[in-house]
This record gives structure tokens, sequence and C-alpha cells, in this order.
């Protein structure tokens, strides 16, 4: 008889629901329990989930966060839990499956708080427990392609050299005249957009600013789609390739237009977070108007969207560059009703998830990249259904060291 284990989702919005709905489909669940602050959500997803299997496979807690010893109670008789809150709400579920004895992994995309988390390592294994952050869409699956290439570089004989990652969640039918949509809150882009990525280049891990360094890229059955620098999607992967890859980093697809947009909006100030004075008794933040005017425009309930990621990852075997190129492109699923960003995001965690529930990863504080195979993580995700292809390119004489 197969094991069958209990999980966890803290946090029943988007991302939380499609990941419950992946334990449930293919984690071996003997149940899954949804928690939120607000019960009628958590309600709703059970009731959505439950429906999508067909059997009464999830069920709800009201429960905050911020309530300790609330969610500890809630976890003890949990084996692995998604923490899909905020990220500065991490450090504190992670205390909290520390001290109910409960595996945990989260959605991320703070580096910082990764780096504390990996910090409390020797608590985790005290506590018998494996956490694995920054799991995801990017940060997230982009670095399982990028792990996945050096991999596949290393098997052919050839000694890896740079892992380049492009990704972006685009609405299949962008609409005039932004030709962009979000379903998550604008802050979080604005975020992306004014902070700093950390790439690798030279073989040392250093910051780049975003909006910065934008190129073009060709998509088979899309067209051209353009690239440039965004922070929090390369997580640790740098740090653990420092001295070993010259160059790792990690750049956003988006519709053509949409940099110089945006880059305008950065260059005028808009981001800022400072009061301004814009007349005797009148102060205003930059960026809580450009939200304020911005957002209606381009946030919607839901995106009937596309999502594309690229790896390629460069080495040199016999004097001459070995090159693999890796393509992911997801749909929007009208069946499921999730969409596609809500599929890579969930999934990616829920299956790191069940290989924690399986006993794969040890106790302890894993970085994505550690934690388990690159090739047998992406079997799993090629057994959702997820369209990926690989191509290899043979190039002219590798460049001098």
């Amino acid at each position: 008889m197969t094991e069958q284990y209990q999980y966890a989702v803290v946090g029943a919005g988007r991302q939380g629901v499609a990941a419950a709905y992946d334990m449930a489909k293919w984690g071996n669940a003997a149940g899954i329990l949804l928690m939120d602050a607000n019960r009628e959500a958590a309600v709703q997803a059970v009731e959505r989930i439950n429906h999508l299997i067909g059997r009464e496979a999830a069920t709800a807690a009201q429960v905050d966060v911020r309530d300790h010893h609330a969610l500890v109670e809630q976890l003890k008789s949990v084996d692995v839990f998604l923490c899909a809150v905020p990220f500065v709400f991490i450090l504190d579920c992670m205390r909290a499956a520390i001290e109910a004895r409960a595996s945990m992994v989260d959605l991320g995309g703070h580096t910082g708080t990764t780096l504390k988390q990996i910090g409390m390592s020797d608590e985790a294994c005290a506590a018998g427990i494996t956490v694995v952050p920054d799991c995801g869409m990017g940060p997230g699956m982009n670095n399982t392609l990028g792990v996945y290439a050096i991999e596949q570089l290393q098997a052919r004989g050839a000694a890896p050299r740079e892992v380049r990652l492009w990704d972006g969640g685009l609405p299949q039918n962008p609409p005039e005249p932004w030709g962009y949509q979000c379903s998550f809150h604008i802050n979080g882009l604005t975020n992306e957009y004014d902070g700093q990525a950390l790439v690798l280049r030279g073989g040392v891990v250093m910051p780049v600013d975003a909006l910065t360094e934008p190129e073009f890229l060709e998509f088979e059955g899309i067209g051209t789609l353009e690239a440039f620098v965004t922070s929090g999607g390369t997580s640790t992967v740098p740090y653990t390739y420092e001295g070993v890859l010259q160059v790792y980093e990690n750049k956003t697809l988006r519709y053509p237009g949409h940099y110089r947009q945006f880059k305008a909006f950065k260059d005028l100030g808009l981001f800022r977070e400072e009061p301004l004075t814009v007349a005797p008794g009148l102060t205003i933040t930059p960026r809580q108007v450009y939200h304020a005017l911005l957002a209606p425009s381009i946030e919607v309930e839901r995106v009937i969207d596309i999502c594309v990621m690229r790896a390629k990852g460069t080495g040199e075997k016999d004097g001459k560059d070995l090159s693999l190129v890796i393509d992911l492109i997801d749909r929007y699923d009208a069946e499921t009703g999730f969409t596609a960003m809500e599929r890579l995001t969930g999934w990616h965690a829920a299956i790191m998830a069940q290989f924690i529930a399986q006993g794969a990863i040890p106790p302890g504080v894993w970085p994505l990249e550690k934690a388990v195979s690159a090739a047998r993580f992406l079997e799993e995700v090629r057994r959702r259904g997820f369209y990926i292809t690989e191509r290899w390119e043979e190039g002219a004489s590798a460049p001098p060291a």
C-alpha cells in the first residue's frame, strides 16, 4: 500500500490553491489543510479543490500566521506544508515549523530572507525537519531549469561556464496601451523593477540594477519578446556556483515596448518612496501616486495568460562550446481554471513538498539547487503535462580562460 502524507498550505491565495490541488492529485495525500486568516477564503479554496479532485481531500481552518501558538497547533499533525504568505512572514512560519516539527517549503522571493533561513539549518536538523525555500516559478522553476542545464552539460562531458535564464508571465491577448496585466499587487511588480539582481559575472557574485540590459529573443509560436534585469529571480544559486561558473543570470520577459514604458516611469522618479513636496503644505509619495494611477489599468482578477521560460547553459568540451537550450511554455488551463503562473508557481512548490514527504531530502535547510537532482525534479514536471523542449547547439572554439 502506498504511503500517504498529511499536507498543509498556509495562505489560501491563488498559488496556494494551485499547490494544494497538485498535492491532492499527485502527492499521495491523506489530507490537505488549507489555512488562511480569512476563513471564507479558506473554505472557498477547499470547495474548489474537492470539486476538481472529486473527493473530500481538503479541509479549512482560520489561522492568522501572526498567532504563533495557533499556527504551531495546526502544524503538529502535518508532514510538510507550503508557506504561501508574503515573505515578511516566512521566518515566523519557519519558527512555527521547527516548534511543530513540520517540514516546509515556501514561495520566497526575497534572497535576504532565504539566507537567514539557511542560517537556521541546525535548528531544523535538531527538529528533524526539512526546509526548502524559494520554490515557485521565479525563483523556483527557472533555477531548476538552470541547474538541469548544468547537470546535462556535465553528463555530456562538458565543463559548464555560463547559465542564462529568461522567464515571464504574459497575457495571451495584450491590452492597449500597456500590453501587460498582472493578477497580484502592483507593488510586487515595482519592487522587482526597482531593486537589484544578484548575478554571477566573471565568476563573482555581484549586484546589477533592475530595469537594465534590455535584449530581444525569439520564441517559436510566440514571436519576439524583450528581456531585462529584475530582482529576486536567481535566489542563492549565484552563491552556490561562485567560482564554478563564470556567469549565472536571470531576466524577465515582456512584450516589446514594456521596457521603455516602465524605464521612463522609473527615470521620472515615480518608483521613489520618499515623500516629495509638490506645493506649500502638499506632500505626496511618488510611488503611491504611480500605483493609484496605473494599478486600475493593469491589475485584473484573473489573467488568461501564457508563461514563457528559457534556460541556456553553455560549457566547453574538446575546446569547443556546447550549449543546451531548454524552453518551457505553459498556458491558462480552462479545464481547472488555473493560470499558467499559478500552475508553474504552485505546482513547483508542491512537487518539492512531495519530495520532502517521501524522505528524498534530508533534514536541514536546503537551497533549491542542492535539495534534489534537477533531472529527477523535471521528471515530475513532465508527468504533469508541462511542455518542455531541449535542443543542443555546438559552437565555435571556446574563448580562452
